[in-house]
This record gives structure tokens, sequence and C-alpha cells, in this order.
């Protein structure tokens, strides 16, 4: 038994098998007796007092903006590492899926803007369609196991951290609330802080953790969304080796992937999946607001990326990556149109808990829309990836 577990949670697709099993159970927990327990756990007030320092949020927010803070810190260490070092490391490795990430973010936001321009409250999620959760991409590509070419998982790698990176600068502008000057320069100081740690050489994580989580805090206070910290903290890391072959940031990205791939996306998944289907018939799916967003992701994230790709390519400013053909790029295109929890985490940001009618509507496109790329991608992927080559029996 303890074998069978080890060896499941060692294979690429069981962080996304896990989330979508969260998802059913929060989907039933939503729509059973067991509702407002649910939403009670949710709702949960959890207080911190240190001195004047108050926090004081519902347990909600807390996953949301301390768990996620931690799942963006992987984030940018991933972004670094890959910008310094790997599929992004030179303009011609980057540019394809530069471009690629950047129609895959226009077009659905044009897309989901066509439903919802005239909705004053609702045309604030525009930016819900145009991310991609990374984790569960490439959960449903390990699916076709050794079928998948290497140059292809890299493609899809490459173009999800840039759009995290596009994501992330949306969150920085658009999504921050009215700003406190004084919590502004406590995180200007703790970055400060942070930088001189890298210059001065110090390769222990513990001093940049602790001034982390001072970063943290006063990001959380200042009206600029605390995930950001996480980015910040992240880009201080050291990326080079010491004379043992010890990395910062290379030891703090593998800590941090098993518990961001079975404890804080499950998690945040629970407890922003759960949406409640009562009282909502066809007018509500087929509103503005999830149409917007499920059309977003099924269509503009694949017409975005192909498009921008194939002019990117016409005029030379990147070339198809060996071995690979557009139908190929057209199902990882597809696969990046699973926003769930990426898109829910912007939707959570787009749309404050009192709204519950917005909220719920966003989620429920999120869930169609990212179900049905994942299902559209595997398929076709599946039929046109060449079959797993058999080794033929020994004499």
């Amino acid at each position: 038994m303890k074998q069978s577990f080890q060896d499941f949670f060692s294979q690429e697709s069981s962080g996304g098998i896990v989330l979508m099993v969260v998802v059913v159970i929060a989907m039933v927990l939503a729509n059973s007796p067991l509702d407002g327990a649910y939403h009670a756990f949710l709702n949960t007030p959890v207080r911190v007092r240190f001195g004047p320092l108050d926090i004081d949020k519902p347990m909600l927010l807390w996953i949301n903006d301390g768990l996620m803070a931690m799942f963006f810190t992987l984030i940018g260490l991933e972004v670094k590492r890959e910008l310094l070092q790997g599929a992004l490391s030179s303009p011609s490795k980057a540019a394809l899926p530069t471009f690629a990430a950047i129609g895959g973010l226009l077009v659905p936001a044009l897309i989901f803007l066509a439903f919802n321009h005239q909705d004053e409250l609702g045309r604030v999620g525009w930016a819900i369609p145009a991310a991609t959760d990374i984790a569960f991409a490439l959960g449903v590509l390990a699916l076709l196991g050794s079928r998948v070419p290497a140059a292809l998982k890299v493609f899809l790698l490459a173009l999800a951290i840039i759009d995290d990176l596009l994501v992330i600068l949306i969150i920085a502008l658009f999504y921050s609330d009215s700003l406190s000057m004084l919590s502004l320069t406590v995180a200007a100081v703790a970055t400060l802080g942070l930088v001189t740690l890298n210059r001065a050489g110090v390769r222990k994580l513990a001093p940049y953790l602790l001034i982390g989580v001072v970063l943290w805090v006063a990001v959380l206070k200042s009206g600029v969304h605390a995930t950001l910290a996480g980015v910040v903290l992240a880009f201080t890391l050291p990326l080079d080796r010491d004379e043992s072959g010890y990395c910062p940031s290379e030891t703090l990205e593998h800590r941090l992937h098993p518990w961001s791939a079975f404890l804080i996306l499950p998690v945040f998944a629970f407890a922003n999946a759960g949406v409640s289907l009562e009282g909502l018939g066809l007018a509500d799916l087929t509103s503005p607001l999830p149409m917007g967003i499920a059309l977003g992701l099924l269509l503009g994230k694949p017409l975005g990326i192909m498009l921008f790709s194939i002019i990117a390519v016409m005029v030379r400013l990147a070339r198809l990556p060996e071995g690979l053909g557009w139908v190929h790029l057209l199902g990882v295109s597809l696969l990046c149109g699973i926003g769930f929890t990426m898109a829910m985490f912007v939707a959570s940001l787009s749309f404050d808990p009192g709204m519950l009618n917005y909220g719920d509507l966003a989620r429920l496109g999120i869930l169609i829309g990212s179900g049905l790329a994942a299902v559209a991608g595997y398929v076709l992927l599946s039929k046109t990836l060449p079959e797993q080559r058999k080794t033929p029996p020994e004499p």
C-alpha cells in the first residue's frame, strides 16, 4: 500500500488528479446538506495580533492571500530559473512562447469583453480567461506518457511561465486597492533588505524567509495584492551554486513543489470551487459572464496562441521547435485554456465575496471552459502524437 502511494505521488499527473478530486468534493459539499458547514468553515474568522499589527480575515482570505503567496513564490522561482538558465534564457528560445503568451492573454480578454463590456461590474473580470493553470495543464499532458516530445513539454512550460509573469503584472497593475504609503515604505525597506542579503552573498534561507514574512505582511496591508510578495522574495534568492553545489533558490523550489501540488493548490481549489447550483438555470449558464469566461478559455486561448505564433513564424521573429507541427501546438494551446486555479484566483480578486452571484457565475464559467479545454487538448494530442514504441522482447 505504501509503495502504491509513493508510485502515485511520484507521477507527474498526480497533482492534476488530486485537483480534480478536490473540485468534485467541493462541488458535492456546496450542493448538499453540508453546504452550511462548508461555507461556515470558509467564513471562520482567523485573527493574528502582535502589538499594533492586527490581521483579521476569514479563512477563505487567509487561503487566497497566505497560501497563494507561497504558490507565487514557487512561480517566481521557476520564472527566474527559466529566464537565467532555461527555456527563456536567450531571445531565440523565448521568442515563440513569448508571442504565444501575449496572444493567449489578449484574445481571451477581448472575447470576454465582447460579452461583458456593457456590465460595469462584470467587465472587471476581463483577465480571468487570460490565466493558465500550469500544474493542471502539465498533468493532462503527462497522461500521454512518453508519446509527448520533450520539445512540446518545454514549449508548454515556457509558455505557461510567461503567462504567469503576465498575470503577475496584471494583478499588480489592475487588481490593487487603495494604497497605504506607510505599508509600501515598509515593503520597500524589506525588499531592500532582501537585495542586500543577495549582494552580500548570504546563502542561508532563514534570513530571506524571515524578511519575506515581513514583506508579505507589509504588502498585505499596503493595498497591493499580498501574493506579489512571494514573487519579490523568489527573485532575490541566489540562483548560483557554492563550492558544495548548494543553491538556495533551487533548494526552496524543490521543497515547495510537493507542498504546492498536494496541499496549497488543492486547499485553494477546495475553498474556491464549491459553487452552489441552487436556483441556477440554463439562462444563468448562458449569461454573458460565464459564457465570456468559458469561450475565452476554450476558444480565445488557442486562437490567440496560434494566431500570434503563426504571425511570429511567418515574419521570422520566431521558429517552430524542431520535430513539432502546428497541430501539436494547437493541442498545447487548448491545454493552456485550462485556467482553473489561476483563473479562480483572478476571479477572487475581481469580485468581492459579497458579490455572490458574480463569483458563482465566474467559477462556473471557469469550470466549464477549463474542463472542455482539457478534454479537447487531450483528445487532439492523443490522436496526433506518434504511438509509443514498444520494446521488442528479448530473444
